[in-house]
């Protein structure tokens, strides 16, 4: 899906589910390892990633409770495993190994997906409330930029 980006900071930016411990634990380990500080960042349930969202012509019911990272990059909407596999990519170093999955059929990758976003709360955990980033995140969380 292509989108508009009138913005170059949205070249990299992630959105997730702010509640889910699995995905908060992905956020952690994108924070720690983003060494050319490309990611941006965005809970799917703030206000940001709905008007964006939105504006890319990707209507906020297709989330589907919630269970898609969605990688908005370089001008396309990527989500499931395909997001997953990218950023893993654009994180660079050996994690790029892992696109090699990119050659197993999407129905599959992302069946596989489906089946870990569907148990993630009961395998990893849920918190009250979305993620709150540390003061020296902040500039890496949309909500959060001056």
């Amino acid at each position: 899906m292509k989108v508009n980006m009138a913005n170059s900071e949205f070249q990299h930016l992630i959105f997730f589910d702010g509640v889910c411990e699995l995905c908060n634990s992905s956020v952690n380990f994108i924070l720690d390892r983003d060494k050319k500080n490309l990611f941006l960042l965005a809970s799917l349930q703030s206000e940001e990633a709905k008007e964006i969202l939105l504006k890319n012509n990707y209507p906020i019911d297709k989330i589907e409770g919630l269970s898609n990272i969605i990688y908005l990059r370089k001008g396309k909407v990527e989500i499931k495993s395909k997001a997953v596999l990218l950023i893993l990519w654009d994180l660079a170093g050996w994690y790029r190994i892992f696109s090699i999955a990119l050659i197993i059929p999407t129905f599959l990758r992302d069946w596989i997906y489906d089946v870990i976003a569907k148990n993630r709360y009961r395998w990893f955990g849920k918190k009250e409330t979305c993620r709150m980033p540390t003061p020296s995140e902040k500039e890496k969380f949309l909500k959060f930029r001056s």
